[in-house]
């Protein structure tokens, strides 16, 4: 059990780390060509804190681990929606722009509903177990696809350039193009080596704890694997950055499921174990709380109260998942 534990915080840590300078170094790249804060952040920021996301799941599929690779993203993904966006509206209300609550949360939502209905066959389809086949990824895909033309539009849009207007730029030192190619590349090395040693030592842990890959999955290894969103999203919001703030968010939540959950199907068959209905059922909820709080209640502001009842929110899904001993 030590080794195990041991190799889990050596293999975050290089997976943290690598994930600090693939985004650095790829942001840097984005900023030679003058985009703004709210696309780097549902882009390059995004698809950068969600690379552990992609590591963990993508290896744990390729060892056939499906249940842990699906909880990885669902507990990630609901981790993201209540307890980060909570706690950054905590520390900062998050003011959110028209085009980000007309164009962006609505796909937030989709991918949401998406997986739900992809996932649950047993409630659907009325099939024996729960499955994510290949042509549910290859849907997920499809999806993605529709996503990047949904972000490129919204970054055209008027409001979206009204609001980076009004933001400073993200501290981000210059970088000569050469040190941010090298910072991207040691990167990935850092989070291929990091994932192999953190689903190998996860999944052991599981064995010998006696808990399930699903438990695991959606609490430690998601949980693990999504810190980079948190300490992005909240070093944004306490600099005043919302639009990276939340585009960091729903930009890793979206890419988590039509890409990630979409290629990791596509390459094999996903097995869901204990991850069910209720679990999916959580994320679809949190998805249409923080549409409604920046919608109907906030006026395009997720407050402090917000903040509190979405991490109150998932403070009681993980005491579900402890009592219900999934």
């Amino acid at each position: 059990m030590f080794h195990d534990i041991l190799f889990l915080i050596i293999g975050l840590a290089l997976v943290l780390g690598g994930a600090n300078y693939l985004t650095d170094g790829a942001t840097a790249i984005a900023r030679k060509f003058k985009m703004s804060d709210l696309v780097i952040g549902m882009t390059v920021v995004a698809f950068g804190s969600s690379t552990p996301d992609l590591v963990v799941s993508l290896t744990s599929t390729l060892q056939d681990k499906g249940a842990l690779a699906v909880a990885n993203i669902v507990g990630a993904n609901i981790f993201d929606i209540l307890f980060v966006i909570g706690l950054c509206a905590l520390v900062h209300p998050v003011v959110i722009g028209r085009a980000t609550l007309q164009k962006v949360f609505p796909m937030v939502i989709l991918s949401s509903v998406v997986m739900f209905l992809v996932a649950c066959d047993v409630l659907v389809d009325g099939l024996p177990t729960n499955l994510i086949d290949r042509s549910d990824g290859l849907i997920l895909l499809c999806f993605f696809v529709i996503n990047c033309f949904v972000t490129y539009m919204v970054s055209k849009s008027p409001d979206t350039l009204a609001t980076t207007a009004g933001n400073t730029e993200v501290s981000t030192k210059p970088l000569k193009m050469w040190l941010a190619l090298v910072m991207v590349a040691g990167g990935l090395a850092g989070l291929v080596i990091g994932g192999n040693w953190f689903v190998s030592s996860a999944s052991g842990i599981a064995e010998k704890a006696g808990m399930s890959q699903s438990l695991v999955g959606l609490t430690i290894v998601a949980i693990g694997s999504s810190l980079p969103d948190l300490s992005t999203s909240l070093i944004a919001a306490i600099k005043g950055h919302s639009g990276i703030a939340v585009g960091n968010i729903v930009g890793s939540c979206v890419l988590n499921v039509f890409f990630i959950i979409g290629l990791c199907a596509t390459v094999k068959p996903l097995e869901l174990g204990t991850v069910n209905a209720i679990d999916f059922g959580v994320l679809v909820v949190g998805s249409l709380l923080i549409w409604l709080f920046g919608w109907v209640w906030g006026r395009r502001t997720i407050n402090r109260p917000e903040g509190a009842m979405l991490i109150i929110c998932y403070i009681g899904y993980i005491l579900y998942l402890i009592l219900s001993n999934k």
